[in-house]
This record gives C-alpha cells, sequence and structure tokens, in this order.
C-alpha cells in the first residue's frame, strides 16, 4: 500500500447526470494523493463516455467495466480488491465532496491514531440545492451503538487499512455498507465521527419515500441474517433504529 495515497471507489450505473459533478468534487479536494476507481456495472447511458474523458486527462482517475451487472458489493470489492491506498474512501456516483473531506479525515487519523472515520453530511435536491437536513455524526460510535442508529453514511467513510487490516464488502445485494461497518466495527472499538457536513447526499426524485421499506427490510435482515441476533435483540435495537431513521429524515440543521 502506497503511504498517504486515499484509494476513492465509486460504483457506477447510468450515473451519466452526476458523475461528472462527483468527480469534479474529488479533483477539488485540498489532500491531492488519490486514485480514484470507478467501477462500471454494465452502464446503459453515456456514464462511460464521460468517465473516459476525464480520464483522459487525470492519471489519478481510473475506470473499469465489468462484465456483466453484478451489484454494489460486487463492485465495491472489485474496487477494494483494486485498491493501492493505505487509505480506502468510498463516494456514490451522484453524491458530492465539499473540498476539506479528505484532509479533515486524514487529520483526525493522524492526530488520534484512528482507523475508522465518517463525517456528517447535509441532504440536497436531485438538481444539487443545499437542504435543511443534516445527518449529524456523532463524537464515535461502537458496534451496539450503530445497529440502533445506521448514522454511518458510505460515501462519508475514511478507512486506514493499516489500523482496521484488508476487508472487502460483506456479499449480500443491498445493505452491504451498514454490514461492513457492523464487521468493522468488531476489529476497531469505535468509529469516530466528524460534526462537519462534508458531504452532500443527493436525494433523487421519488427515492427518499420510495425506498423506505427497502431499507426497514434490509436493516431486518442484516439483524438476523448477517449480525445473526437473537429474535428479541433484533426487536429491541430495530425499536431504535426506527425512531433514530425518522429522527434523521425530518431534523432541520440547527447550527
Amino acid at each position: 500500500m502506497k503511504e498517504g495515497l486515499v484509494s476513492i471507489i465509486t460504483p457506477v450505473y447510468n450515473a451519466e447526470d452526476f458523475i461528472c459533478e462527483t468527480i469534479k468534487s474529488v479533483q477539488a479536494q485540498s489532500y491531492s494523493n488519490w486514485e480514484m476507481l470507478l467501477i462500471d456495472d454494465c452502464s446503459t447511458d453515456n456514464s462511460a463516455s464521460i468517465i473516459i474523458k476525464m480520464v483522459n486527462s487525470d492519471s489519478r482517475i481510473k475506470y473499469i467495466k465489468l462484465d456483466k451487472n453484478s451489484g454494489a458489493a460486487f463492485t465495491r470489492n472489485t474496487g477494494l480488491s483494486l485498491a493501492n491506498g493505505r487509505y480506502i474512501a468510498f463516494l456514490d456516483s451522484d453524491d458530492i465532496w465539499k473540498p476539506n473531506k479528505l484532509s479533515t479525515q486524514i487529520d483526525l487519523i493522524n492526530e488520534k491514531g484512528v482507523g475508522f472515520t465518517f463525517t456528517s453530511y447535509r441532504y440536497i435536491t436531485q438538481d444539487g440545492k443545499p437542504m435543511s437536513k443534516v445527518a449529524r455524526a456523532p463524537e464515535k460510535i461502537d458496534y451496539n451503538g450503530l445497529l440502533k442508529n445506521t448514522i454511518i453514511g458510505c460515501s462519508t467513510v475514511l478507512i486506514d487499512r493499516e489500523v482496521v487490516g484488508d476487508f472487502r464488502m460483506t456479499n449480500v445485494r443491498r445493505g452491504q455498507d451498514t454490514a461492513t461497518w457492523l464487521q468493522l466495527l468488531k476489529k476497531v472499538d469505535y468509529a469516530y465521527g466528524i460534526y462537519d457536513d462534508l458531504v452532500w447526499y443527493r436525494v433523487v426524485n421519488g427515492s427518499l419515500s420510495s425506498n423506505k421499506m427497502k431499507a426497514i427490510k434490509r436493516t431486518w435482515n442484516t439483524y438476523r441474517n448477517v449480525e445473526h441476533l437473537s429474535l428479541p435483540k433484533a426487536m429491541y435495537v430495530f425499536v431504535f433504529y426506527v425512531y433514530n431513521a425518522v429522527k434523521k429524515r425530518i431534523k432541520k440543521d440547527r447550527s
């Protein structure tokens, strides 16, 4: 692993409307020692041509196309297998980083010697306008805390592989990110949060309401079939999960 290099893993599927802005937010980072691995899960739109143009102008951007559509877990794991960096970050193809996102997390890792960090994130509309909703990261969270509150946004994470070791995403079709954070929190005591909303999470029209039931089902599946929690414990943490999920969706930023 190259010292100080951040490997940014971005699954891509029909992302032509947003992928250029997402890549530009990486190029605008004050921390410049990164590689961006864009894993194309067989897009049928113009994503590939947009990415290839940007690859040609910036050698830090790398384009990999899969042979068949395989889902986010396989796509991210492909990126992990190709990553050269000491640090691992994930960035969804429609999300945006603020310019100091990576530098702030690198500073925290160096200051405290921690291996797992994440940030707050702000919701934005489909056309990129900031909303009042902010998911605020706690100062730190452990395994049992994350069971009750899936506060860690995938695009906010930065992981130091020298601390947590090599890892792969849990191989489930949906919810693999939270399942992976839970696995990592069995290896380290805490994930450390950053209060500032350094990531903008795009709400594509219709997704916020239409995905609520899917989120509930995949969280329950994680409890019972991935973490193998007993029925009483699964029910107990599920109550907290629903409460925190509702609070996260409706809370307005008052900072």
